[in-house]
């Protein structure tokens, strides 16, 4: 693999938007069995610390792998989250994006590197919802699913 063929340090990536829906935190919390009230109960949640119903962090992490639009022919899998802060509590309605950026790149075997991005869940005023740093694990064009090599989701 060439340096060329790894995102360069320092590139930046602007997810395209999305705006949170009751319909959506109700499914969420359907499919993950979290019933906490302050997802599902509004007259709850008004007395609640937030005031409000709000999404659930980890719905909205999930969402924000998924609106980077990161290269699917490079992305193999998601290897690592770490350093997760939920800075603010996402509303429904709100309107969130991703701003991501590359701080670091490093080759595994000669088809797969370790690439390390900062990662922003941001707010339509560009206030910041969640904070992360996430590695992927990223193929060269030349072998795009290199399943025949050796294992690099350890380590």
């Amino acid at each position: 693999m060439t340096r060329a063929q790894l995102p360069a340090n320092g590139l930046r990536i602007r997810s395209s938007e999305r705006t949170i829906t009751a319909t959506e935190v109700e499914a969420f919390v359907g499919l993950t069995g979290d019933p906490h009230p302050i997802h599902l109960n509004a007259e709850w949640a008004k007395s609640s610390f937030f005031g409000e119903r709000v999404a659930p962090g980890m719905m909205i992490l999930s969402y924000s792998v998924a609106m980077a639009e990161l290269d699917h022919a490079r992305i193999l899998a998601l290897r690592r989250l770490r350093n997760v802060v939920f800075k603010r509590p996402t509303t429904f309605g709100e309107t969130i994006h991703v701003d991501a950026l590359v701080t670091a790149a490093r080759e595994l075997t000669p088809d797969v590197a370790l690439v390390t991005l900062r990662w922003f869940v941001r707010d339509a005023a560009d206030r910041t919802l969640i904070r992360a740093s996430i590695e992927v694990l990223w193929s060269s064009g030349d072998n795009p699913y290199p399943y025949d090599q050796p294992d690099v989701t350890h380590g």
